[in-house]
């Protein structure tokens, strides 16, 4: 897929590819907009660390798939509107 606003691959990061199974990855949400969210459409474990819960999003893909770009946009706005 080209760059472009919807989709950006940076393929020169030291970083690349920070995901596996991938063909294309969609570095434009390189840090997930949703990590906050408690409801968030990707498929993030949970580990608990000093009493604590913590969202570990290692093996989630869906901010870097091109096809929810879309998705992830509707949800955002939906969260200012709160």
């Amino acid at each position: 897929m080209e760059n472009s606003h919807r989709f950006f691959e940076n393929t020169d990061c030291k970083y690349y590819p920070c995901h596996k199974g991938l063909k294309e990855i969609n570095c434009l949400f390189c840090y997930c907009p949703m990590y906050t969210l408690v409801n968030c459409p990707g498929n993030p474990e949970y580990k608990e660390k000093n009493g604590k819960k913590i969202k570990v999003c290692t093996n989630c893909t869906y901010p870097h798939r091109h096809e929810n770009y879309d998705d992830i946009m509707q949800i955002l706005a939906e969260q200012t509107k709160k």
